[in-house]
């Protein structure tokens, strides 16, 4: 944890840094406890009005946008169930994200919306078209985190005995990723939509192509049912932190979270990110990278110090367990509290491991105690704590150290942290120039990268489009007469 400090001296200011504001549908998200708070308004996630205000609050602070969070199952290795999770709200109730993101929309210009949803239960065909339904509806403002699923709760409620092997979820995401990129860049050509009223034709058949996709996973033949959103394929956000992960986030991802609790752990991985990004024949900027932070903040150090002393009365450590133990793949209830973690072989995310084996900023190893203190307030990432002043010195330093472009801002309390942090922090680091002071035009793609709004030429989806390299449109299909006959003698439902 970075705790209050004085620093003197101002960092030297090389690049803007970016935020994204961490949030759920769901109560407390990943601050067990804190919903206790007296000003805590998480348990309104059910009312649309908290996520209308808080995006206009966010807008005001002038963030890259809202990032939501999703799970499709409970947090039930802690314990070999999952009472603690129902008991402390440990992301269970939970609703679902993309249903927020319209009404959010309306009520804001810039903000951008990333959200959740995992390639493991779903086909991607009507995936494709919510999409681009979203990205109609905000303009271009929309962003997809990919998840591959880690949860085995998940896969038993959707007819599996349990996730598959780590790898083999990437293996499966890479061909859904296929699917979606012949339907977002590959079926509709962009001049095909011809509105033509005198001639009475709205779009032109010929430039609209059937994408033939024949896959291990995936059969889809046909075309894809919406026409050519503003940014097509949406901004490609994704967490995975495994060797494997990273691979397919640097082939994919445009923004790229991370959980590196210490500097020295995440100039590692931001390191290996970029090097696996050349790897993969793109610029090594090409993708944003975010860590996973939280801000406690106030006009003073002294203030800040007293508020975390606060919020950490209100967390829980069972709460804590259970996100931990969903989060690393092991059951924490079968160790001490004194006990180090040790070697172990998790089926979940694998970065969480690596995380809380890695030594602690003074030479310890981590014990159970260590990470349920931690876990109480914002998750995995490091945790600061400090004025305007102290947080803006301690973040520019972090960009320095690290390379990292910016964080991905958890809350300890809702809409309270994130009000803070644009009272207190907001106002030093544009003052230094180290944050937007207005916000670019255009699609959130445009606003990341300042490139236009489609995917650049050396991103995989690019390779999709008519006459690029990967492109597989195919003959359109003829429909037999008989069929037609067949077809147009059925009786028609609801007349």
């Amino acid at each position: 944890m970075t705790g209050p400090n004085t620093w003197t001296t101002i960092p030297t200011v090389t690049r803007t840094i970016r935020f994204n504001a961490f949030d759920m549908n769901c109560v407390a998200h990943q601050s067990p406890g804190l919903w206790r708070h007296p000003e805590d308004q998480s348990a309104r996630y059910k009312d649309l009005t908290y996520w209308t205000e808080l995006a206009k609050l966010l807008e005001r602070g002038r963030f890259d946008g809202l990032f939501i969070a999703d799970v499709l199952g409970t947090y039930d290795i802690y314990g070999a169930s999952d009472e603690a999770a129902i008991r402390q709200a440990a992301q269970i109730p939970v609703n679902d994200p993309l249903l927020l993101v319209s009404a959010m929309a309306l009520v804001t210009e810039h903000l951008g919306f990333g959200v959740t949803t995992g390639t493991g239960f779903e086909h991607p065909y009507p995936f494709a078209r919510r999409i681009s339904t979203l990205d109609h509806l905000t303009n271009g403002r929309v962003g997809w985190n990919i998840v591959t699923g880690y949860l085995p709760a998940a896969a038993r409620n959707m007819g599996q005995t349990d996730q598959p092997a780590h790898d083999a979820r990437y293996d499966h995401a890479d061909e859904y990723l296929e699917v979606l990129y012949k339907l977002w860049e590959g079926s509709w050509e962009d001049d095909a939509v011809i509105r033509d009223a005198e001639g009475g034709v709205f779009t032109n058949p010929d430039k609209v192509h059937h994408i033939g996709h024949q896959g291990t996973h995936f059969s889809v033949p046909g075309i894809h049912l919406s026409e050519p959103s503003p940014q097509r394929t949406p901004v490609i956000f994704q967490a995975g932190s495994s060797p494997r992960g990273v691979r397919f986030a640097a082939e994919n991802a445009e923004a790229i979270f991370t959980a590196a609790p210490t500097k020295a752990l995440l100039a590692e991985t931001v390191s290996t990110i970029r090097r696996e990004l050349e790897l993969a024949g793109r610029d090594p900027y090409s993708a944003r990278i975010y860590n996973l932070s939280t801000v406690i903040t106030a006009a003073t150090d002294e203030q800040a110090a007293a508020k975390y002393a606060e919020y950490l009365s209100y967390g829980d450590s069972e709460g804590a367990l259970t996100f931990m133990s969903g989060w690393m793949g092991v059951d924490l209830s079968r160790f001490g509290l004194d006990e180090p973690i040790g070697n172990v072989d998790s089926n979940a995310i694998l970065s969480a491991v690596k995380a809380f084996q890695s030594a602690d900023p003074d030479g310890g190893e981590w014990a159970v105690a260590d990470i349920a203190k931690w876990g109480k307030i914002g998750g995995m990432g490091p945790l600061v704590v400090g004025s305007g002043e102290s947080v803006a010195d301690t973040l520019q330093e972090w960009v320095e150290e690290t390379d990292v472009d910016g964080f991905n801002l958890a809350y300890a309390i809702t809409p309270g942290s994130f009000a803070d942090f644009i009272e207190h922090v907001v106002p030093v680091l544009t003052a230094r120039g180290a944050h937007q002071g207005e916000y670019t035009p255009g699609t959130l793609r445009n606003k990341l990268f300042e490139k236009g709004d489609r995917l650049p030429a050396e991103h995989r989806g690019a390779s999709y489009r008519v006459g690029g390299p990967n492109s597989t449109i195919i003959e359109r299909p003829t429909t037999a007469p008989s069929s037609s006959a067949s077809v147009a003698s059925q009786p028609v439902s609801g007349r």
